[in-house]
């Protein structure tokens, strides 16, 4: 099932001309697919029957493709493992591989199918674009033949990737991207030997990709948007939610807002693994989201945007996200610190004792700092400011640094940390910020029922403050300022929680 979400726009006049000249906006369409999945098998399929399940698949694609398509859409962006799904070893996803050249190569599968040997998926997926003139980017396997001359080549005699492929509105072969940073249970993949910075030009901006976790590391994710200056990013996805701060929608929207830069992010939707959260991010706004564990229902968003933000008056200023706390001295309390644990990572903990206060929470370099106001002070709902800085090690090693307002899931406080859907504490003002050692500094802001808040209702100041604006009370889950130390992270990720295996 296809559900449908438009906001309303203007109409664009330059649509009218699409592929004459440049656009100033585009419509971007993103859809969260509800992956039909393989049986698990200890053995490979026959190809026939790899061929039949990635058609099914295909098949749901087709009609988000086609509707996206009707009602206007410049580009589509589809899901990490949207085509075969992730129940795989190394051996049982070979028959669901194809040989995908250098988009250097000129090719259009819709009209060269046999060009490049046997590739019925890329073959549909080129006609999809160019029979709906639209960009179709989506989420395949790659093989590539190796021998012993690679010293660093498989022992079975081929490279597998995970690779994204796009394909323009004349279904031609644009962009290719082998994700650089794999889950420790991607074995059924190889890491590449280098990272790749895949762009391509469009007539509505210059466009990167990569997929899933990458957006933790600086290669290529971060290098794409400051060293090759693209416009837009593309972001196919398999991201299990881990609350409280990794939250598809909540990482994803603060992540596009930091960089400063279009975001259209296609997730994966699987309620049992607690997969869902897609959306179409400008840097000064959230255009479009969806969350749902309601529902096994795919989800087809779509929103228009600026071409070129950097150009554009509403491009957000830098920010220097120490500026303020750097300024301020630290709020003495009489409470005693706690501690408490965040997906494997030891915070130091406060509790909020009054329905007004500044607090001051430290560990080591980093102090956060947290003013508030509450409608009231509750007895039934607990809260907490946290603070971390370190080096987290499971699933995967990066430096974060991290200020947090959070609720506890219960009223005792070795909870707090813990996930939890629901808060009806209101906050009518609130101000977060940090010392933070890095200017790569990811702002959330979630409420009750894992919603975003809307940007009347927040700011983030040019000194690094996370706060209110106007005095409209919010039933806070999640308050962060969420940052990655890339200098100090360990040689290679590889590892992390943004896809489950």
């Amino acid at each position: 099932m296809i559900v449908s979400r438009v906001p309303k726009y203007t109409a664009i006049l330059a649509l009218l001309v699409l592929g004459v000249g440049a656009l100033d906006t585009f419509i971007a369409a993103v859809y969260e697919h509800a992956v039909t999945l393989p049986n698990r098998t200890e053995t490979p399929v026959l190809e026939k029957e790899a061929l039949f399940l990635m058609h099914k698949n295909i098949d749901v694609l087709e009609t988000a493709v086609k509707l996206a398509a009707r009602q206007g859409a410049h580009i589509i962006v589809t899901p990490e493992d949207g085509i075969y799904g992730w129940v795989f070893t190394r051996e049982t996803i070979y028959p669901y591989l194809e040989d995908i050249p250098d988009p250097g190569v000129n090719w259009i599968p819709c009209k060269y199918p046999q060009r490049f040997g046997y590739t019925p998926v890329q073959e549909r997926l080129s006609c999809l674009a160019k029979h709906n003139s639209i960009y179709v980017v989506a989420n395949i396997g790659d093989k590539k033949p190796c021998n012993a001359s690679d010293p660093q080549c498989p022992p079975d005699g081929r490279y597998q990737f995970n690779t994204d492929v796009v394909f323009d509105s004349e279904g031609r072969l644009v962009a290719r991207y082998h994700k650089y940073n794999l889950f420790a249970p991607e074995i059924q993949f190889d890491f590449p030997k280098d990272s790749e910075f895949v762009t391509f030009d469009t007539p509505f901006g210059k466009f990167g990709i990569f997929t899933c976790f990458d957006i933790f590391s600086r290669d290529p994710a971060v290098v794409l948007v400051e060293e090759f200056h693209v416009d837009s990013l593309l972001y196919p996805a398999a991201w299990y939610n881990t609350l409280p701060l990794l939250s598809a929608v909540p990482f994803h929207s603060a992540w596009a807002r930091a960089m400063r830069v279009n975001l259209l992010a296609a997730n994966t939707h699987h309620t049992g693994m607690h997969m869902t959260g897609s959306g179409i991010y400008a840097p000064e706004a959230v255009k479009v989201y969806h969350y749902d564990m309601e529902t096994e229902s795919g989800q087809l968003m779509l929103s228009e945007l600026k071409s070129r933000p950097r150009r554009e008056p509403t491009y957000p200023a830098a920010i220097d996200w120490s500026a303020y706390a750097r300024g301020v001295k630290p709020f003495e309390s009489e409470h005693l610190n706690f501690p408490g644990m965040i997906y494997f990572d030891e915070f130091t903990f406060t509790e909020l004792k009054r329905n007004t206060g500044n607090y001051t929470v430290c560990q080591k370099d980093l102090c956060c700092h947290l003013t508030y106001k509450m409608s009231e002070k509750r007895t039934d709902e607990v809260y907490a400011v946290g603070a971390f800085d370190g080096l987290h090690t499971v699933q995967g090693q990066y430096y974060l640094q991290i200020c947090t307002l959070l609720k506890c899931q219960t009223t005792d406080l070795s909870t707090c940390g813990e996930p939890v859907g629901s808060a009806f504490t209101k906050f009518e003002e609130f101000s977060l910020s940090g010392t933070f050692g890095t200017s790569y500094v990811f702002p959330q802001l979630v409420l009750s029922g894992s919603q975003l808040a809307p940007e009347t209702h927040y700011e983030v100041s040019r000194d690094g403050r996370l706060r209110s604006r106007g005095r409209a009370p919010l039933p806070i889950l999640v308050l962060a300022l969420y940052g990655r130390v890339f200098e100090r992270d360990p040689p290679r990720l590889g590892q992390g929680p943004g896809q489950v295996q």
